[in-house]
């Protein structure tokens, strides 16, 4: 039997200060909503600029407890008014000095499940994540929702295909990759890496990107987020590369049994040779 989620993505740009952007994001949750969506992921660190384009220490003030934190308790009481799960890619204190890239994901009944934080780290021209995170510590857990079992893989680590295959022996259904991507030399790998990783993992992913140019430096945001499914089939358009856009698409879970059936690749999965990939 068929089962059909509809879900959201939503990717904005900066509009220069955190209260604004956070009303921005409740509006398109007000929006989904009303789209009938019952799922929406928002961008990467998505109520702030992108700030690891520059290294200053007055962007810690960007990170709050979770879940205890205000922003998390004020989209818990969204969601159990709207009946929508929510993932929200935020800037994690866990105490002083100790700061993570998370996701938080919240139930439709306004549950806090629990979080996923950022496990690879990059340091390079542009993107000094380093200097504002550790490195996650949380493994890849898989969220069971009143939509279904998601997870969560943060923008960096989407070059990583070790997360991709966690998530998916978890039972991971569908995967959103929350991201901050820039037009450049990685440009090419945004069309190929998620598509590919749905293939491999046999399940749905959706990306998402921030748009525009920020004050904070001259990366220019491209969008064009978008769902693919198991057979790394775009599901309708990708988004625009310069608009703010609420991506809503429909996604037939009939498809993970298929695909699965069909190529078995967990079935012939080989782990007892693949002991060298974790030496250092």
């Amino acid at each position: 039997m068929s089962r059909v989620i509809r879900a959201a993505l939503f990717q904005t740009a900066w509009t220069g200060d955190k209260e604004s952007m956070i009303q921005v994001h409740e509006q398109a949750v007000r929006d989904a909503a009303a789209q009938g969506a019952q799922v929406l992921c928002f961008q990467e660190l998505f109520y702030g600029p992108y700030f690891c384009q520059v290294q200053d220490p007055a962007f810690y003030e960007y990170a709050e407890q979770i879940p205890e934190g205000p922003t998390v308790r004020r989209f818990q009481d969204l969601a159990r008014e709207l009946g929508i799960v929510l993932v929200l890619p935020m800037y994690e204190e866990e105490q002083p000095g100790v700061l993570y890239n998370t996701a938080a994901v919240v139930d439709a009944d306004g549950t806090y499940l629990g979080k996923y934080r950022k496990t690879h780290i990059p340091q390079v021209k542009g993107f000094w994540e380093k200097f504002y995170f550790r490195p996650g510590n949380s493994g890849w857990p898989v969220f069971d929702t009143a939509v279904g079992k998601i997870g969560v893989y943060i923008c960096y680590d989407r070059h990583f295909p070790e997360g991709w295959r966690a998530l998916g022996l978890a039972g991971a259904e569908l995967v959103f990759n929350p991201s901050a991507t820039s037009r450049g030399l990685s440009g090419y790998l945004w069309q190929l890496e998620q598509p590919a990783a749905a293939v491999a993992n046999e399940y749905f992913v959706g990306a998402i990107n921030r748009v525009g140019v920020e004050e904070h430096g001259d990366n220019e945001f491209y969008g064009t987020s978008y769902f693919v499914d198991p057979e790394a089939q775009f599901v309708g358009e990708p988004a625009s590369d310069k608009e703010t856009e609420l991506v809503v698409r429909d996604l037939d879970m009939s498809k993970l049994r298929t695909v699965r059936d069909r190529w078995q690749f967990y079935r012939d999965r080989a782990p007892g040779a693949y002991t060298p990939l974790t030496a250092p």
